[in-house]
């Protein structure tokens, strides 16, 4: 379910303002309260926001998006992404998957019988775990009610203990020459994971490009292979970085 207008300029107001109260809302926004209270309905349902007493608060970690939520979003570019990538996949017998949803489409593609897969994404745990011959390994540490994914301090330590031949991830921007996350605990994750991987592949759609991020994950010519669904603009710095589209 995507994000109509009217939600965003909600989503706008309560990143200024951390709440907002149902009226308050509709007046700004000329609609009716029984409107605003359904598109907080909704909202809510994603993992955007909380509901609060008479309106709305802003969740603590609300950079971050729903797992839920970013698998139907941009559904379609995320699959062209991960069918352009299958064929460039290097030999592997071990793979470290991230949390993103882009990530995760891609996984389901793979033929990774006899292979160790790492993740951190309950998801993507969920998904790999139906498929059989898989070593597969979930990461523990803390859950975040709206990334379903293990982060923290321990679940990097986690980390330290492996040697990946492969390293599939995504973030949460692409600007300028570099990749970004909304998220210090989610780029601390996949920067602990990127020193113990030989192989690195970024899979992102187009709509990451200029997108908002706060933490800088790495620079695009650190990964092995970018991958995504359409030409980047030319705000995107590329230097030597390999990119398919």
């Amino acid at each position: 379910m995507a994000l109509t207008e009217r939600q965003n300029e909600i989503l706008r107001i309560l990143k200024e303002n951390k709440t907002a109260g149902v009226n308050a809302l509709a007046q700004e926004l000329f609609v009716s309260e029984a409107t605003i209270r359904r598109d907080l309905t909704e909202m809510k349902s994603m993992g955007l926001i909380e509901r609060s007493h008479g309106g709305a608060i802003l969740p603590e970690n609300a950079e971050e998006i729903s797992i839920f939520f970013r698998m139907e979003k941009n559904a379609n570019e995320k699959e062209r992404a991960a069918t352009k990538a299958l064929p460039h996949l290097p030999p592997f017998k071990s793979v470290f998957i991230d949390s993103s949803s882009t990530a995760l489409a891609l996984a389901e593609r793979i033929d990774l019988n006899f292979k160790t897969v790492v993740t951190n994404s309950l998801p993507t745990a969920l998904q790999l775990s139906k498929k059989p011959n898989i070593n597969l390994i979930l990461l523990g540490g803390s859950v975040h009610f709206n990334t379903n994914s293990a982060t923290g301090s321990w679940t990097a330590r986690q980390l330290e203990d492996f040697a990946f031949d492969l390293m599939i991830s995504s973030c949460a921007a692409v600007i300028g020459g570099g990749a970004y996350e909304r998220s210090l605990d989610q780029k601390e994750i996949k920067r602990v994971a990127f020193k113990h991987c030989q192989k690195k592949i970024l899979l992102i759609d187009h709509t990451k490009f200029n997108a908002h991020g706060t933490y800088r994950l790495a620079s695009l010519d650190e990964y092995d292979l970018v991958v995504t669904d359409a030409a980047p603009p030319e705000s995107v710095e590329l230097g030597s970085a390999k990119i398919i589209y």
